[in-house]
């Protein structure tokens, strides 16, 4: 497996991330299974979301499953997500506490390595977004930062404010949606659906600022 050193922090992590949005109804066995797998072909870095499996649902069941030693658990990383409630998106300071505690206790760590914030909030205050950072890295809760789904504007008005670099930017990218990377080798080409910006080049951006592009269902 092959290992990336991350820009903007001081991890070095597999550059394959496993996703555990689906193992909510999966045994304990099972998930002991992949994540086992996981391990031994290398990979160090995990993928939750508040919102997986319910509300923290699939945290809980990974920590359920999976009892972390204390090398164990400083050997991999383990990443989620805050933002999405149940019918709107919800930056606010108060919402990204809760939640973070939230997950704290559902992954039953005393860490997160890389927070990130799930799905664009048109309402975004990019003050209390900086304001719940700064407790959060200062308590020593969340160590990374970073977006998901974010155009390269949403990430601009957010640094802005916040003090922390925002290293991650997940979209989805795969063999069958490849539009983050396609729209720019058709640019200017008449009749092409592939060649229209909806993104505002995200790859560009994310090159350009030292941001670390992950691929959710690759």
């Amino acid at each position: 497996m092959k290992t990336l050193e991350l820009p903007q922090t001081d991890l070095t992590a597999s550059d394959v991330v496993v996703g555990l949005m689906r193992i909510n109804d999966m045994s304990d066995e099972d998930v002991r299974a992949l994540y086992s797998a996981s391990r031994d072909a290398g990979v160090t870095m995990f993928d939750h979301a508040a919102i997986y499996g319910g509300w923290h649902g699939c945290e809980a069941r990974f920590a359920e499953a999976v009892t972390l030693s204390s090398s164990e658990r400083a050997a991999i990383q383990l990443q989620t997500k805050v933002g999405i409630r149940q019918g709107y998106f919800d930056f606010s300071y108060e919402h990204i506490l809760s939640s973070v505690e939230e997950s704290l206790a559902a992954l039953r760590t005393d860490y997160i390595d890389v927070l990130l914030l799930h799905r664009p909030d048109a309402l975004v205050e990019p003050e209390e977004v900086a304001k719940a950072f700064d407790e959060l890295h200062a308590a020593g809760k969340v160590h990374h930062f970073g977006v998901s789904n974010h155009t390269p504007g949403q990430v601009e008005l957010l640094r802005r404010s916040v003090n922390q670099p925002l290293a991650f930017n997940q979209v989805q990218l795969s063999i069958t949606h490849a539009n983050v990377i396609a729209q720019g080798v058709a640019a200017n080409m008449g009749g092409l659906d592939q060649s229209v910006d909806r993104d505002n080049d995200i790859l560009n951006h994310a090159r350009l600022n030292d941001i670390t592009l992950q691929a959710w269902s690759p």
